[in-house]
């Protein structure tokens, strides 16, 4: 019998990495060391999707996985991101970690990126639920028992209404015919509070809608890390942010 791989899981706390991770557990050729996320050191909320450390926390605990937080600076150049990233994982690699999972689905060239920058480490990347069509994985998501709520939408795709929500059918018949069911193209983020992997679902209460529209870098070297895309109209939209607030 082979000795499962030792792997780290890149952990957003949305459905995605939820449904990824679920089936990666399934898998006896990996164990997962740890769920990595990437954390804005200023506001101590998870990169993208603007929900608090306390709640990212208290999923680790539930789903029994050690978390390890990357602080990540505000609006950083692509530059710092990468630095930040290639010392996390040679910290990672030191403790015999050599395969890196995530939750993508079907974005070619956020693959090639991903596996282009682990190759030059050492790692391997694994993807669980990548070509799985769309509307089967959040079909598929649903029915195993997982809950998510929509913390985060784009306005080029979603207006206000649509942040807040629990990921229902009633929610799915409702998005425009442009947005993918499963946000990847970046429509919106989710936050997974409950589900098979979990030992107790995470207790939160809805506080706050905001609006949030960023800059456009100063120069091209630059990346918004909430809004990694090479669209020239990206900065023109805003985002919506409901805040969760820990219980």
């Amino acid at each position: 019998m082979s000795v499962p791989q030792k792997a780290l899981f890149n952990w957003s706390s949305g459905k995605d990495s939820a449904l990824a991770l679920y089936k990666i557990l399934q898998n006896p050729d990996f164990k997962i060391e740890c769920l990595l996320t990437s954390v804005n050191k200023q506001y101590q909320r998870i990169s993208m999707h603007g929900v608090r450390v306390e709640l990212l926390q208290a999923q680790a605990e539930s789903i029994g996985i050690p978390l390890k937080i990357m602080e990540i600076p505000e609006m950083p150049t692509m530059e710092v991101y990468e630095n930040v990233m290639t010392e996390t994982l040679a910290e990672l690699k030191n403790k015999g970690i050599t395969h890196s999972i995530f939750g993508d689905i079907f974005l070619e060239d956020l693959r090639q990126y991903r596996e282009n920058q682990l190759a030059r480490i050492g790692f391997n990347g694994i993807f669980p639920i990548w070509k799985i069509p769309t509307q089967e994985l959040i079909q598929e998501f649903i029915s195993l028992g997982f809950k998510t709520i929509v913390v985060c939408v784009n306005e080029k795709y979603l207006d206000k209404s649509f942040v807040g929500r629990i990921i229902d059918q009633d929610f799915i018949n409702d998005l425009p015919e442009n947005v993918d069911v499963c946000g990847e193209n970046g429509e919106f983020h989710t936050f997974t509070f409950d589900g098979p992997m979990f030992s107790q679902p995470i207790d939160f209460e809805i506080g706050e809608i905001v609006y949030r529209k960023y800059e456009k870098p100063a120069n091209q070297n630059s990346s918004n890390d909430a809004c990694d895309t090479n669209d020239e109209t990206a900065f023109d939209f805003g985002f919506w942010y409901c805040d969760l607030i820990p219980k």
